[in-house]
């Protein structure tokens, strides 16, 4: 079955590609114009003119491209198919050739195998498989809210602190330094899934009891990672946030279990995940009654080596487009360098982030955890800079620590 690839461009664009590519309704485009464009395919069917049978309240979530050769009865096939498992069938016939599209429940088309009946080109899914995220579904972006602090449309919110938790005094001092720069959370880990096992891996629950003794003292609700479903409930008695990282966005046990935990979630992209897998992970968590979810840019991994991962700064306006989930950057992860750390910041602030989330330790080279990426006491000053001038430039407002914050007027 074909796979449907998002991209944002062809829905900003899909009235002219559409007519581009279906004009006339002759379908005289090679197959594989359809193949390529299915944004377009679904705009047509749901718009045209030309075949108000389309035109239902009801929409079509996949639609079978028949091919030319393709006979009546091999159309009568696929209705009848479709049909017999409860569905709708809306038959679209241009010139040479024709499209039908169903309307019912994708998991019963899908067990049909409709790809292998005779006359049909490709099958291809048109509705998002991420309902609960969805904008569709949810037009409204959300804002969510980690021990009151708002991450949302109209706010930048730093979070910052030691990618890992080493010492009381480290963690202390990192979480002074951020909370100096703008930061209104606390990251830092302490559970650390690493690439080679010889690597640290964190103090575990020693390290939460020193990020809430720290939260004690800074007033910084926590951001912690967890990495296995049977620390969940252990992690969140310490937690405000529970992070999932890249290396984990698809292990589906785990969403779970943190969609059932009661607490935000803070989901990291996959470094090789497409923006649809990051949101159907996202909907795991959803699924289990808990869309208070934060997506999490932090870099994919491509042919480059000059940078750690590379920033794909695209993803924000994407995500964005699609989910009504808040997206933030990580401009630490994404480049793994500390002086690339600022110039990420000011593009992932240009392009519409809602936050931030950014490494800092009060001495890198003796770090035990990614010490060439995180930031020191010289570094925080010019990012406060930045976050304090760009921000309102963009329309937001830079969240403060609840303990510092102005009580309400009586």
């Amino acid at each position: 079955m074909g796979k449907i690839g998002i991209d944002i461009q062809q829905w900003q664009h899909k009235d002219r590609l559409a007519e581009n590519l279906f004009a006339e309704q002759t379908f005289a485009e090679p197959e594989e114009s359809i193949r390529r464009h299915p944004n377009q395919l679904r705009n047509y069917m749901l718009r045209s003119k030309r075949e108000p049978e389309i035109l239902r309240q009801e929409e079509s979530v996949m639609v079978v491209v028949m091919a030319p050769e393709a006979t009546a009865e091999n159309v009568a096939a696929v209705v009848d198919s479709v049909q017999a498992a409860g569905g709708k069938a809306f038959v679209s016939r241009g010139v040479s050739r024709t499209i039908v599209g169903l309307v019912g429940d994708v998991g019963d088309f899908e067990a049909l195998n409709l790809g292998s009946l005779a006359g049909v080109l490709q099958v291809m899914r048109v509705s998002v498989p991420f309902k609960l995220v969805s904008r569709e579904h949810h037009p409204a972006r959300s804002v969510i809210r980690v021990g009151g602090v708002p991450i949302g449309p109209d706010t930048m919110s730093m979070i910052a602190g030691p990618c890992a938790v080493e010492t009381p005094e480290q963690t202390l001092e990192a979480a002074l330094m951020a909370k100096a720069a703008g930061a209104s959370l606390l990251r830092g880990g302490a559970f650390k899934p690493r690439t080679s096992p010889y690597s640290y891996q964190g103090l575990g629950e020693a390290g939460l009891r020193i990020l809430a003794d720290v939260r004690a003292e800074t007033g910084l609700p926590v951001v912690t990672e967890v990495i296995d479903p049977g620390s969940v409930d252990m992690v969140a008695s310490y937690a405000d946030m529970l992070q999932v990282g890249a290396r984990n966005m698809q292990n589906f046990a785990l969403l779970q279990a943190v969609g059932s935990a009661g607490k935000p979630v803070l989901l990291k992209r996959g470094f090789s995940a497409t923006i649809e897998e990051w949101l159907s992970a996202a909907e795991y968590i959803a699924q289990r009654g808990n869309l208070d979810i934060v997506l999490c840019e932090r870099g994919i991994r491509t042919f480059e080596t000059s940078t750690r991962n590379t920033l794909d700064i695209s993803a924000v306006p994407v995500a964005q487009r699609l989910s009504h989930l808040p997206v933030i950057v990580d401009p630490s992860h994404s480049g793994g360098r500390r002086d690339l750390v600022l110039p990420l910041t000011r593009a992932a602030i240009a392009v519409g982030a809602d936050g931030l989330i950014i490494d800092v330790h009060p001495q890198p080279k003796v770090a035990l955890c990614d010490g060439d990426q995180a930031l020191m006491n010289s570094d925080l000053k010019e990012i406060a800079d930045i976050v304090s001038l760009l921000s309102p430039l963009m329309g937001r407002s830079l969240t403060m620590p609840i303990a510092d914050r102005a009580p309400a007027p009586a």
